[in-house]
């Protein structure tokens, strides 16, 4: 039932950090994964180290100079306090971390490609004519190269030149030790759940993290120019179910001792045929019902059964109740005739969202994904963020 992905030849695989899967998609992208483009993106242990830390700060620089210090081979933070006035952060090589970057840019120096998530989108077109609010270079992920692999995440990633801009508009401050820190425009958001990603799992409180990885409360609004309170107790460590929020796209980071306890592929297949096994029939039709097969998941079958969202009675697919004057939006349940949303019913083939092992027996509303009830009542719990306001 249970696998760890490292079960064959553990001494040979490569070392697994863990992976980020993007919410919104059942498993791939509407169109299939692509290269660095895809739902999710697993963190392996680099054949060598390309992790970097702060070094050399270079305080009052003229733009001139500024530039000079950016074209070094080698990476660097430019802070624009004024047009006469820039702080460089130079940073070095760090042999026992490696760095991952995501973004929206297609360069290079981007590990996991990220577009904008349309709730309900069915293809990769449905979402290319709405303007990005993701950072083509949004954030970083930086993990030791030894046990216990900590996952630390920082706002914003290099570009193709090695460098991080913040321009004069951005929020940017000196912290007490002298250090300069700041804010991506529309900001890196972070929720690490209480109590782990289990099965008593409850969401925790959103906070901001900063260029230098600190942590924040949230800003008025999203992009808002007053950074919120510092919480020092708090930390950028990736935990076994953190969000984090791109302002477009979210992402929720699984552990790999996490994902070693999650249902295979294999067990919610399994999962699928012992209900279709019990040959459930519409109460309307006497037809019998059938969730189709995971590589159809995205193509209504003749035996699919449909759900009366406001009532959560469950049929197969009929015509009773559609009436032209509703356009064919609600509909009248034949069980107790009260009138709402009906949609097909999809099995969740994420296993990385599950928190648990068990049976699919409840579904989301307005779109009718179903997995297990522990699975379901934890995400209609998480408060996502929205571009507009924190």
């Amino acid at each position: 039932m249970f696998s760890p992905d490292q079960e064959n030849h553990p001494s040979k695989a490569p070392v697994k950090y863990g992976e980020l899967i993007v919410l919104g998609y059942n498993g791939s992208l509407p169109n299939g994964d692509r290269g660095r483009r895809k739902s999710r993106f697993a963190l392996f242990k680099r054949p060598k180290a390309n992790g970097v830390k702060p070094s050399t700060v270079h305080i009052a620089c003229t733009p001139q100079a500024a530039k000079a210090i950016s074209n070094k081979d080698q990476h660097s933070i430019s802070y624009t306090l004024s047009r006469a006035q820039t702080v460089v952060v130079e940073y070095t090589h760090d042999s026992n971390t490696d760095m991952f970057q995501i973004g929206r840019s297609t360069e290079s120096p981007i590990d996991f490609v990220v577009t904008d998530t349309v709730p309900g989108s069915q293809s990769n077109s449905d979402t290319q004519s709405v303007q990005s609010t993701i950072s083509r270079f949004a954030c970083r992920i930086i993990c030791e190269r030894n046990p216990p692999f900590t996952a630390r995440i920082y706002a914003a990633g290099f570009d193709s030149s090695k460098n991080i801009f913040l321009g004069e508009k951005a929020a940017k401050w000196k912290t007490s030790d002298g250090q300069m820190d700041g804010l991506t425009t529309n900001g890196v958001l972070v929720m690490h759940p209480r109590n782990g990603f289990t099965e008593d799992s409850k969401p925790g409180i959103w906070r901001e993290i900063s260029v230098c990885g600190n942590v924040f409360s949230l800003r008025e609004t999203r992009s808002a120019q007053q950074r919120g309170k510092m919480v020092e107790v708090e930390t950028n460590q990736l935990q076994d179910g953190s969000l984090i929020d791109l302002c477009g796209a979210t992402l929720l980071w699984r552990t790999a001792e996490g994902l070693s306890h999650t249902p295979t592929v294999k067990h919610l297949e399994a999962l699928r045929q012992e209900i279709n096994a019990a040959r459930p029939q519409c109460p309307v039709g006497f037809n019998t019902l059938a969730f189709p097969s995971m590589k159809r998941k995205d193509v209504v079958d003749e035996k699919q059964p449909w759900v009366y969202l406001n009532c959560g009675h469950v049929h197969g697919y009929h015509n009773w109740g559609n009436k032209e004057e509703r356009d064919g939006k609600d509909r009248e349940c034949p069980m107790c005739r009260s009138v709402g949303p009906y949609v097909p019913l999809w099995l969740g083939c994420e296993a990385g969202f599950y928190v648990d092992a068990g049976p699919p027996t409840h579904a989301f509303s307005p779109c009718g994904h179903v997995c297990s009830e522990k699975t379901t009542a934890y995400w209609s719990q998480i408060p996502l963020p929205h571009a507009d306001q924190p």
